[in-house]
């Protein structure tokens, strides 16, 4: 079983093979408060700012520019006029306004299950609400977190480039090194991903802070330049520049999406710093510095259209740019861990729901138990980044690139959203009409916009995130027909257990643990043992670990035992889908409901299969060999459930699929 996901004995989650049974087992409930409780307010309030927000917190490093200069078409040697200034300004503002502020911040960041955000919880609380098994939910939420991995490979790339791209201001001496230091500053970057998020926010958390202080400051200082930027408060002028723009007004929207990007990580981080921290980290640092700076941005355009060659980094004085750059790359940095922490809770998510198969989760803290590092994750991550970087070379040719996935992501999660408020929450419809109406309009205007950019890079997160889609509905039909395969030849239990009474194999001393998906059949570990040892141990355990569709199980509704006789007893452990199963600590823990586990006089039987592809079960040949790659490939039973490798007795069969 080492290498086989999906052996019998290897234990599958309950309905995990099916997405659409992933019914929400929490609340949800608005305004419930499920913040980290071992770690201090401030704490997570420095934190969230260095990782919840550092992809939002970078893109003013390129976004007003990007969106600027889409605006003005191929006339790239003109001038902007004040109404296209004060028109893409005011499209970014109401875009921080509307879809971060009062979506995410205030709305999305209160749908939580039991603490844990991202688009796979918010489809467990929407298949909740709606009551019933929902495939078409369930593709919505495999498409909205396929499309996230997009995401995570571009930002990191578009981000340290866009800062490190402002040397060439200080020196066109630096423009040579700019793609080797970029390279650098990335692998170093995913290099230190083991050490955990704490690490990563304890050190540069306080940078962050600097880094929106530095920002809201550099801005102030120019909106004095021209006052008339206030103006870009008011919708009109938004409005106003798309209708009149035509194509053109459309891809600089494209553009404009470029500052809410960030939006998405920030939800699916809840889990690592709670809700409260990452409401006020908005409201009172993020948000106004963002506001300042962008409105410093426009005022200085307006003054003086000859800075539009960089107008992030032509706030500063000279003397002052290099200092400047030095902190965005730090900043970039950080904005990186945002989508990389997001990727790891998402992935561990889509393993317990049966999405993905299984891989090394490790903890990287005693405090949060969310906070975890996927070696595979990363490593498959970086190698997008780098491939990205080298192909594109600058961030302007990567901002056609990024938006797409980020855009699609957010139109299904408010989407999915409207589910959670109306059958959840019970709003009435008119109030949930009126607050994520607009919203879903919104998200699928900038989606259409985004689309324009599909020839030009914007197929790279496309091709990412059909890559994944594909992984995940392989992995879910592949494992769906090998349980029913496994079901048609496996023996139930109560027959195995009569005939035992008849005819008693030889016992052995000590007790042999079964891992088991199902107790209504003989485990196939169990009955190769027999055929092939012809031994019975005194004490037999058939063990099940079943993945709950709630983030956590409380420890007192984690085990549930049965005592067949004085030989066969049943143990069921259950955990969260935000949790990684440990079975040593719980067999250990067990004592509390009367049950004594000693490991060194313990067995642990597990099945391997071995498999082989026919074609002829409801898969093509070829997605069978995909099936099984990812079968063979996934990481092992033993590992994944911290099983002690002394202890454990591999049994394998052959399974045609």
């Amino acid at each position: 079983m080492t290498k086989d996901a999906a052996q019998a004995g290897s234990v599958a989650p309950v309905d995990a093979g099916d997405p659409a049974k992933m019914a929400g087992g929490a609340n949800g409930a608005p305004g419930a408060d499920h913040s980290q409780p071992h770690a201090s307010f401030a704490a997570l309030f420095v934190g969230s700012i260095g990782v919840v927000y550092g992809d939002i917190g970078t893109s003013p490093l390129y976004a007003f520019r990007e969106a600027l200069v889409a605006a003005m078409g191929h006339n790239a040697q003109g001038i902007p006029s004040r109404d296209m200034v004060l028109g893409v300004i005011s499209l970014i503002l109401w875009s921080l306004i509307l879809i971060i502020t009062i979506k995410y911040v205030l709305l999305l960041l209160r749908a939580d299950d039991k603490g844990e955000g991202g688009i796979l919880t918010l489809v467990t609380l929407s298949q909740r609400a709606v009551g019933r098994p929902t495939y078409i939910i369930a593709l919505l939420g495999m498409a909205g977190a396929a499309l996230f991995y997009g995401d995570a490979a571009i930002t990191p790339a578009i981000s340290v480039l866009s800062a490190v791209e402002g040397l060439k201001l200080v020196t066109p001496v630096f423009e040579p090194y700019i793609l080797p230091i970029t390279v650098v500053i990335i692998v170093a970057l995913f290099a230190v991903q083991s050490h955990g998020t704490a690490s990563v926010a304890r050190y540069f958390g306080p940078i962050c802070i600097v880094w929106f202080v530095v920002m809201g400051v550099s801005g102030l200082s120019h909106i004095w330049d021209d006052l008339t930027i206030f103006y870009a408060f008011n919708p009109v002028y938004g409005v106003r520049f798309v209708a009149n723009h035509g194509t053109v007004g459309l891809l600089a929207l494209g553009a404009v999406f470029l500052a809410v990007t960030g939006g998405e990580a920030l939800y699916t981080d809840l889990g690592h710093f709670g809700r409260k921290p990452i409401q006020w980290a908005w409201f009172t640092l993020i948000f106004p510095a963002l506001t300042l700076n962008y409105l410093g941005q426009g005022a200085m355009i307006l003054a003086d259209p000859s800075k539009l060659q960089n107008p992030f980094f032509l706030l500063f004085p000279s003397w002052a740019l290099l200092p400047t750059v030095i902190l965005a790359t730090l900043a970039t940095i950080i904005a990186s861990q945002a989508v990389i922490t997001g990727a790891f809770s998402l992935s561990r998510q889509a393993i317990q729901l049966g999405l993905l198969p299984r891989m090394a989760i490790r903890h990287t803290s005693e405090e949060h138990s969310g906070q975890i590092y996927m070696p595979a994750v990363n490593w498959g991550i970086l190698i997008g980044v780098l491939v990205l970087v080298l192909v594109f070379k600058n961030s302007s040719a990567l901002a056609s690139a990024y938006g797409i996935a980020v855009t699609a992501t957010m139109a299904i999660t408010a989407v999915l959203a409207y589910v959670v408020v109306r059958r959840l929450w019970k709003w009435n419809i008119m109030l949930a009409l009126a607050i994520l109406g607009p919203l879903i309009v919104i998200h699928f205007i900038f989606l259409g916009a985004n689309l324009l950019k599909v020839l030009d890079g914007g197929w790279v997160p496309l091709v990412i995130g059909a890559v994944i889609l594909f992984l995940m509905i392989t992995w879910r039909t592949g494992s769906r027909i090998l349980a029913d395969k496994t079901r048609r030849i496996e023996v139930p239990l109560d027959d195995l257990l009569k005939s035992f009474e008849k005819r008693p194999p030889h016992r052995v001393p000590g007790t042999a643990i079964f891992l088991s998906s199902d107790h209504s059949y003989a485990p196939a570990s169990l009955l190769h043992n027999l055929k092939h040892n012809k031994v019975l141990h005194e004490h037999n355990v058939f063990l099940a670990v079943k993945s709950a569709d709630t983030p956590r199980v409380p420890d007192g509704e984690r085990i549930y035992f049965e005592k067949i006789n004085d030989s066969f007893s049943k143990l069921i452990l259950k955990f969260g889908y935000m949790e990684t199963p440990n079975l040593p600590k719980a067999l250990i823990a067990c004592k509390k409901a009367g049950l004594k586990f000693d490991m060194m006089s313990t067995s642990f039987f597990l099945s391997r299969r071995h498999l082989k592809a026919s074609g002829k079960l409801g898969m093509p040949m070829w997605q069978d060999y995909i099936f099984i790659s990812m079968a063979v490939n996934a990481n092992s039973a033993t590992d994944y459930f911290h099983l002690p490798t002394g202890r454990v007795v591999e049994v394998g069969t052959q399974v045609t699929i």
